[in-house]
Order: structure tokens, then C-alpha cells, then sequence
């Protein structure tokens, strides 16, 4: 009964229609999504499509899960809160809790499909090993922005100018096929290699003959019950044996002993089965609706380029054997393709592999070494820290007067901890009340809890307050601390900071880790926004997709790259347990990091200061 009332929860789930071919719906992140619908069997969600514009031309027959239900309604129609994020979007009732961007839209479908009928077990399997799957944030996570956002635009602009001679194979899809070529790391490693030795070794196969052969075999059985133990590899076995609920061959003996004594570096690498491994996860149910259709046009018009993806090629053949993929993907109007069996030379893939461009090493010919001589650098060149003095040091909130939810003290954290959140809540509170007027839109970025929010949403009835934050139970918290004060000026957006699309008059950003604060400042920028941040840390700040350091032109003069680096890690040598000489190295230059985004409050308007250091 209880599986039965959860699954009665009334959820919208909003996806963009722009056009419909040949059974594929873009943009591909709206089909990735009613592929995952159709996969775990979801009937919780009313979907409801969103076209680009007016006059859009919607046909919906053989691409939507019968089961699933949709309604099409115009942008203006979105709840508010969505009409400030990019879709798809989740949204549950009463519209002041959304989930936005497609990762975390999937795994909030698999959580809830898993919800609904927990013997489902195989749909949360789909979250990988410790649930994970595309948890981290594209900004961080290479995997996550491949799968999530590179692949599927890449492919859509493929598919647009597939109708040119010599539509230019996708970057991305070179990168994933290098990344098929990599070993695979599991948390059994060493287990499951010496099992394929021992393997290698009955069969007489030599370790370089047998990668050869897998990589080139592309399995053709209609079930793993039909896998021929003797002549398929060992990822293979484990792989489908997973996926068809059978338990794994278990070992009574132990291995011999010329197994068991071998050096982990004798010990064969295992190899892909799936995107991210050995497992079929949510990875592949993004992934396969875009390669499908980019397998479609080159089978199609360039059939002589098959040959340079023989991995994706058997990786293809190979996810069309697990249970329900099938019937899944023709429900959504998916044909699947028959491949011919690929045997490309080394030669070949290394040739292909090698139009992969890698990431340029930094050139660090200026690099001193540690952190005195880098300090000592920017002195010489006239580059010290500076600080302003507290615009209203006594003032502080009155924490007894306030209800108790609005206290840190409520969001599950140690006396100690709290009174430092309040202490540092009082600075920033009082620089957005002061800042704030009413109608005001404030966000605050990388929420965590809702420790900052929530006080600005009391404090501030007449202002409208979002927190934004990608982890999930944090949010959740803060939702249930705010039905407890009764708030209704504020929502909660589980999102990457770029799925959100408002505009707003304040940003305010709390330890923001890394590079997410300078994300915060650059879109605060962007929107014209005040904003008051305070970052944290340091050691996490490296160059990412989006931002290369150092950022002041002076730093860039000053220091190389690693140079930088060597300040960010020291600056997060403060803490209290550690030796008094690293305290005193790491303090300084938690100063020089601080500058990076130092405000001062001028007038009405807060003023970025761009000195010495940008982080």
C-alpha cells in the first residue's frame, strides 16, 4: 500500500518539442527522456511537451510510450518556477520545488519509478555503483557534460547538416570511442582480472591476442543464457549475467596459485561492455538514442566511416540484448540497426583515436616551487593583500527572537558549526537587507541546506528567493525547514547553476567550493546583479571547460599556472589540527584568495573590486 499511495504523487514533467524525424524527437534530450519513461515502465509524471514556438507541427504517432500520456501547452503556460529554468524540468506540486537539466531530471524519474515499485530493482541499478551515475555536475565532471550535453548537441548539428555530402564527424564521438578503448576500474578489480587470466591461460590465449579479440567481437545471441562461457569474454559473463538476475559463477576452489602470486601489473586490463563499464546504466539509456540516430546516417550516406568506430559499433549491438531495450526503443520509435561485424586493424583505431583532440599540457617554464617564493614574486611586483574593514561590525541578528527553523542549528549540523554559520550569516544578511528592495528577486546560488536563504526569505517577505543547489537531500532539508515557517516567497531549483535561466536583482553565493564561485560572480556580471559571495575551497580550483587560471591580468603577468595552484592548495592550509608553521604559510595566502572577490558597498550598489587575485 505504501508503494501504491507514493506512486498517486502528482508530478509534471515538461520536455521541448522543436520537430519530429524519422521517429526522433528534438531536441534529443526530450527523447532521451521518453526513452527512460519507456525503459522503467513510469506512469507517475503527466508529460506535457512544449513547442519551440507557434505553429510548431507536433506528431507524436509512434514516438511517445503508448502509456504515456501527453499534453501539449504554450511556454506562458509553464509554472512560474519553470519558466526560469531550462527544460526538462520536473516539477512537483505546489510548483515551488523543480528539478531542471536532464541528469538530474533522469535520476529523479529512476528514484521515483524504483518509489513506486521497489521491485524494481533493476531500475535503480541504473545509478551504477553507489549511485552515482552522472551525479556530479557537468561543470566538474568531464563524463557528465560528455553525456549530458556535448554528445547531444554535437549529433543534433550532425544530423542538420547530415543532408550536405561530407557532414564532418562529431568531435565527441571520437572521444567516446577512445573512452570504450580505456581499461575498466571497478571496486572488484583484482578479482575479476585474475579470473580473466586464469581464463586467458584454459584457453591459450595470450593477453594482447585476447584484447584483439574482444574488442572486435560483437556478440549476436538473443540472451546471455545463450553465452558461450568458453568463447566470451569474461566482462561479457559478469556483464549479462547482472542484467538477466543470475548470480555469478561462484568459486568454491581457490584460483591456483600461479593466479593467485601474479603481479597486479601481469594481470590483463578488463574492457568495456557498457559506456561506463561492466554495468548498464543510466550512461548507456542517454547515450543510445543519440548514437542510434548518428549510426542511422552514416549506415545511410557514409557507410565507408563505420569501420573508425568499432567499439561504438559493438557497444550498439551489444546494449540491444538487455532485457526491455528493445521494447523500450520501438516503443519510442527506435528500429534498431544491424551492424556488420567490425575486425578494425590496431592501426586503424590508433589512427582514429589519435583525431581525438587531448587537452594542451601548461607550459610552466616560470615555475619557482612552493608557496614562499610565489608570495615573494608578488610582493617584488607590487602585489600585496588588502582588506576593507567591516561596514557594521556590531550588528548582528537576534537569533533568540527568530523561530527556531530559521537557525542553522536546525539543519542537522554540531553546536560549534552552527554558531560559526550564524556568525557568518550575520555579515551577509546584513549587507542583502541593506541592499534589497521590495520585489526584489534574490537568488542564492549553491544553496547547500538553505542556510542563507531561508533567513533572507524571513527577513524579506516582500522579496522573491530561489535557492539553486544540485544536491538533492540538501534541498529537500531546506524545503521541509520552510513549510515549517510557512514561507511562500521562495522556491528550491535542483539544478547546475547553467539550468537556470532567471533573471534576478541579488546573487549571493556561501561557500561556493572552487571555481563555483567565480560561475556565481561571471553570471551575476552577466545579469547586472549585485551580488555578495564568500568562497572557499581554494585547493579545488584548477582550469575547467569554462575557466582558465589565472584570471587578472596582473596574475597572468605575475605566475604560471602551476604557480597559482601551488597558492590555491596552501590557501586551504588553515585549519586548526594542522602544524602551526603550515597555519602560518596557509593564512596569508587565504588572504591573497579572498581578494579574488572582495566587495564594498558603495551607495545602493554593491562593486566588485578587481584586485590582486581571482581566487
Amino acid at each position: 500500500m505504501k508503494g501504491i499511495k507514493k506512486s498517486l504523487t502528482e508530478e509534471y514533467l515538461y520536455l521541448d518539442f522543436s520537430h519530429q524525424i524519422e521517429g526522433c524527437i528534438f531536441p534529443l534530450h526530450t527523447s532521451v527522456t521518453l526513452f527512460l519513461l519507456s525503459y522503467c515502465d513510469c506512469k507517475i509524471f503527466k508529460v506535457c511537451l512544449v513547442p519551440a514556438g507557434e505553429g510548431t507541427d507536433i506528431s507524436l504517432k509512434n514516438v511517445v510510450p503508448q502509456d504515456v500520456q501527453v499534453q501539449v501547452i504554450s511556454r506562458q503556460e509553464l509554472p512560474p518556477i519553470v519558466q526560469n529554468c531550462c527544460l526538462p524540468a520536473a516539477v512537483e506540486k505546489p510548483d515551488n520545488f523543480c528539478r531542471a537539466g536532464l541528469a538530474v531530471v533522469l535520476r529523479h524519474i529512476i528514484q521515483k519509478s524504483y518509489e513506486a515499485d521497489p521491485s524494481k530493482k533493476e531500475i535503480l541499478e541504473l545509478l551504477g555503483f553507489k549511485k552515482t551515475c552522472l551525479k556530479a555536475c557537468a561543470e566538474v565532471s568531464q563524463w557528465t557534460r560528455l553525456c549530458e550535453l556535448t554528445i547531444p548537441l554535437a549529433i543534433e548539428n550532425f544530423l542538420r547538416e547530415s543532408s550536405d555530402q561530407h557532414p564532418t564527424i562529431p568531435a565527441e564521438i571520437l572521444q567516446l570511442e577512445r573512452k570504450l578503448s580505456e581499461p575498466v576500474r571497478v571496486h572488484n578489480d583484482d578479482k575479476l582480472r585474475r579470473q580473466k587470466l586464469k581464463q586467458q591461460k584454459a584457453a591459450g590465449v595470450g593477453p594482447s591476442l585476447a584484447k584483439e579479440k574482444t574488442k572486435s567481437k560483437v556478440p549476436t545471441q538473443e540472451t546471455s543464457e545463450e553465452l558461450d562461457s568458453s568463447s566470451e569474454s569474461l566482462e561479457l559473463q559478469v556483464a549479462f549475467s547482472k542484467l538477466t538476475v543470475l548470480e555469478e559463477p561462484a568459486t568454491t576452489n581457490r584460483e591456483p596459485s600461479h593466479i593467485r602470486k601474479a603481479k597486479a601489473s601481469d594481470l590483463p586490463p578488463l574492457e568495456h561492455v557498457f559506456a561506463e563499464g561492466l554495468d548498464f546504466t543510466l550512461a548507456d539509456i542517454v547515450l543510445l538514442p543519440c548514437i542510434h540516430h548518428f549510426l542511422v546516417i552514416i549506415c545511410k550516406n557514409l557507410s565507408e566511416k563505420l569501420i573508425e568506430f568499432p567499439l561504438l559499433a559493438a557497444w550498439y549491438q551489444r546494449i540491444q540484448e538487455v532485457p526491455r531495450v528493445k521494447t523500450a526503443a520501438s516503443q519510442c520509435g527506435i528500429q534498431f540497426l544491424h551492424l556488420p561485424e567490425l575486425l578494425a586493424t590496431s592501426n586503424e583505431q590508433d589512427s582514429n583515436l589519435r583525431e581525438v583532440p587531448a587537452v594542451e599540457e601548461q607550459s610552466d617554464a616560470a615555475f619557482i616551487g612552493g608557496p614562499r617564493p610565489t608570495m615573494t614574486k608578488l610582493m617584488e611586483k607590487g602585489i600585496e593583500v588588502m582588506f576593507s574593514p567591516h561596514p557594521c561590525p556590531t550588528w548582528t541578528l537576534d537569533w533568540n527572537s527568530l523561530p527556531a527553523a530559521v537557525s542553522p542549528k536546525e539543519g542537522k549540523m554540531s553546536s560549534d558549526r552552527a554558531l560559526r554559520k550564524q556568525q557568518q550569516l550575520n555579515n551577509l544578511v546584513y549587507v542583502v537587507t541593506n541592499q534589497a528592495k521590495p520585489g526584489d528577486r534574490i537568488v542564492d546560488f549553491c544553496s547547500g541546506g538553505g542556510h542563507v536563504g531561508i533567513v533572507l526569505a524571513h527577513m524579506l517577505p516582500s522579496c522573491q528567493v530561489t535557492l539553486i543547489e544540485n544536491k538533492e537531500l540538501s534541498l529537500i532539508r531546506a524545503k521541509k525547514r520552510s513549510d515549517e515557517l510557512g514561507l511562500s516567497n521562495i522556491w528550491f531549483i535542483q539544478a547546475n547553476m547553467e539550468y537556470f535561466t532567471g533573471m534576478f536583482n541579488i546573487g549571493v553565493a556561501l561557500h561556493a567550493c572552487g571555481v563555483a564561485t567565480d560561475m556565481v560572480i561571471e553570471r551575476c556580471i552577466k545579469t547586472r546583479a549585485s551580488f555578495v559571495t564568500c568562497p572557499c575551497c581554494y585547493g579545488f580550483i584548477q582550469n575547467t571547460s569554462k575557466f582558465n587560471f589565472p584570471k587578472s591580468e596582473q596574475f597572468k603577468k605575475t605566475l604560471s599556472y602551476k604557480e597559482h595552484m601551488i597558492l590555491c592548495r596552501f590557501a586551504d592550509q588553515t585549519a586548526v589540527q594542522l602544524p602551526p608553521p603550515r597555519r602560518l604559510v596557509g593564512s596569508p595566502i587565504s588572504g591573497f584568495s579572498c581578494c579574488r572577490s572582495e566587495l564594498t558597498a558603495i551607495g545602493q550598489k554593491l562593486v566588485r573590486k578587481h584586485c590582486c587575485m581571482e581566487k
